[in-house]
């Protein structure tokens, strides 16, 4: 029997090591992580709006929009848990109680919730506004009581963009509040020393913390090794895929128009393509049901 997604995520937490979750940005992107082996993958909201949209991480996403990018790859594999952005839940207490339930229903195992206003924007950009704290507690309070009544196990992150909009001490007092009214686990937005950060774990212990580790943005480079030695439980990598990918689809089109050429490696063949999204297990699936569609795939 399978462990639901959101009971198997709070084993890893649980566990004494610390949750690596590599940002994924759409089914490629997850299929490869994969393949590569990781216990746990992270829905980034910049790269959905990205990827998704084609647009900025300013508020352009919908709950339809993440909900069904989070479907989509929750379910590739549900026995690796899916953590995924939920912005600011998309609405008032009502909104957010239906953005867990379809997110629950959509397999996701947690979704963070944040401070910030309707109209969010990244939490590495600067010019950040957040709601009152009493309004922030309702927040997570909504999504608890879902959770509840549902009978579900999704882990509900709190998540406070107020070190930048304010200063440390308004940030952990935002988070002892969305502790107090049931968050599974705390994430401080940019984190900017690791004074800060040790400081942060012990004063919301035993509360797990969650470390959001954007290259180049406010948060200095840290390993997972070092974040879990500062006291962190979870290390997300949001850019972990969209940067290479940026990258190497940028150098492979500027080929084609300086060259003519891709420079695709020799290696990279359709069969690799669809064996890494599935071709294995759609074949069995035909197989057992008596057909012969792909045979000589």
């Amino acid at each position: 029997m399978v462990i639901p997604p959101a009971t198997r995520l709070r084993q890893l937490i649980a566990e004494k090591g610390i949750v690596v979750a590599p940002g994924v940005f759409d089914g490629f992107s997850a299929r490869i992580a994969l393949d590569v082996g990781f216990d746990c993958i992270y829905m980034t909201g910049a790269g959905t709006c990205a990827s998704k949209l084609g647009q900025p991480d300013l508020g352009f996403a919908t709950l339809n929009d993440m909900r069904e990018h989070a479907e989509m790859i929750a379910n590739l594999d549900i026995r690796t848990p899916l953590i995924a952005d939920a912005d600011t839940g998309y609405g008032g207490p009502n909104m957010i109680a239906r953005t867990v339930a379809q997110y629950h229903r959509s397999n996701v195992a947690g979704l963070h919730i944040e401070d910030q206003i309707q109209t969010k924007r990244c939490g590495h950009l600067g010019g950040k506004q957040v709601v009152p704290i009493e309004v922030f507690a309702t927040r997570i309070t909504a999504a608890v009581l879902e959770r509840k009544r549902l009978g579900s196990d999704i882990v509900i992150i709190a998540r406070t963009d107020a070190l930048q909009t304010h200063d440390f001490d308004e940030a952990i007092r935002r988070l002892k509040a969305a502790i107090k009214a049931g968050a599974d686990v705390a994430f401080l937005e940019g984190v900017t020393t690791e004074d800060e950060a040790r400081e942060a774990c012990r004063l919301l212990a035993p509360t797990p913390v969650l470390l959001n580790m954007v290259e180049h943005g406010a948060t200095p480079s840290w390993t997972p090794e070092k974040a879990k030695e500062l006291g962190f439980k979870i290390i997300i990598f949001p850019f972990a895929a969209i940067a290479p990918a940026y990258e190497g689809i940028r150098k492979g089109l500027q080929q084609i128009k300086d060259t003519g050429t891709t420079g695709i490696s020799v290696d990279f063949t359709p069969k690799k393509l669809f064996t890494l999204v599935g071709l294995k297990e759609a074949t069995e699936i035909d197989v057992a049901a008596g057909g012969n569609l792909y045979d000589g795939v």
